[in-house]
């Protein structure tokens, strides 16, 4: 069996090229504030691998998606083994966009943090009197430029997104901008309306697109998990402070009130994190995690 090596490793995702596709493997790595902890978070990788199948067959209807297979049979001998079984898939090869595609349904985070200041979140004026977690009146689309590992994504608003694409796509900027934020809006209307169903609410998430050999925009990436999505019990959902989630916030919490944790999470913090995801993944899939 010929040893591959992964041709990109991301924070928590390791890219294996394979001729016309690619092969992309969540790992059960954690990072937080950009960083990589010193844990693994047992079965994480699978439940974000099965999670975006399952709202990439969900969204097929309104544009089509990189995923090919997520069935390791379908893949190379070498990902026949236990450790790429349930959190590998096999996507088409994209060229990416270079924003990332974010939606907010709920006031929260830095969102939240920018409205207290001046009644903005990304340049736009909301509504004033909201609560922390309050239901914006609709979906706002803030984009962010991607960053290289280690640098943080800067906002920018809509019209630079259209400047920013059509410095790297001349021509195309105004068009490729647009279509962006009605699919990222669009979909995101759709499945949090069906979270909504399974008692979960989507506060806010991001998408990233690419463009496949015809020149058509493609869905890429992961979608709607539990590291790109804020996810909420709607049980309890309550404005005026933050809420609890089925994420990784609750590692997030724990470092930013233990100093001198050198990146490092105690492992009843890592088996109620694994608890959290694999409960969100429970709730809005209905099904257990094979």
């Amino acid at each position: 069996m010929t040893e591959l090596k992964p041709v990109k490793e991301g924070k928590v995702r390791e890219i294996y090229d394979n001729g016309d596709s690619l092969i992309m493997v969540a790992t059960d790595r954690i990072s937080c504030f950009d960083v990589i902890l010193d844990n693994e978070v047992t079965k994480k990788g699978t439940v974000l691998t099965q999670m975006s199948k399952f709202w990439f067959d969900m969204t097929e209807d309104i544009l089509p998606n990189h995923m090919i297979s997520v069935d390791v049979n379908d893949m190379p001998e070498f990902f026949r083994q236990p450790k790429f079984t349930g959190n590998s898939m096999m996507c088409k090869k994209l060229e990416m966009l270079p924003i990332e595609c974010i939606v907010r349904g709920y006031i929260t985070g830095s969102g939240w943090e920018s409205y207290k200041k001046n009644g903005t979140v990304c340049g736009i004026k909301l509504p004033e009197g909201l609560l922390e977690s309050d239901k914006l009146p609709e979906p706002i689309y803030t984009p962010s430029t991607k960053a290289e590992i280690g640098d943080h994504d800067e906002n920018i608003s809509y019209e630079q997104s259209v400047a920013h694409l059509e410095k790297h796509f001349p021509g195309k900027g105004e068009e490729y901008a647009a279509k962006l934020r009605d699919y990222t809006i669009a979909l995101y209307k759709k499945c949090a309306d069906y979270a909504l169903t399974r008692g979960i609410i989507i506060a806010d998430t991001k998408f990233e697109f690419g463009l496949n050999e015809n020149g058509d925009i493609v869905l890429g990436d992961e979608m709607l998990t539990p590291d790109s999505s804020r996810f909420w019990p709607a049980d309890g959902y309550e404005p005026g402070h933050a809420q609890p989630s089925f994420d990784k916030q609750f590692a997030r919490d724990w470092l930013k009130s233990n100093e001198g944790h050198n990146w490092k999470l105690p492992q009843d913090v890592v088996d109620k994190t694994i608890a959290i995801y694999l409960e969100g993944y429970e709730k809005l899939t209905g099904n257990k995690l094979a």
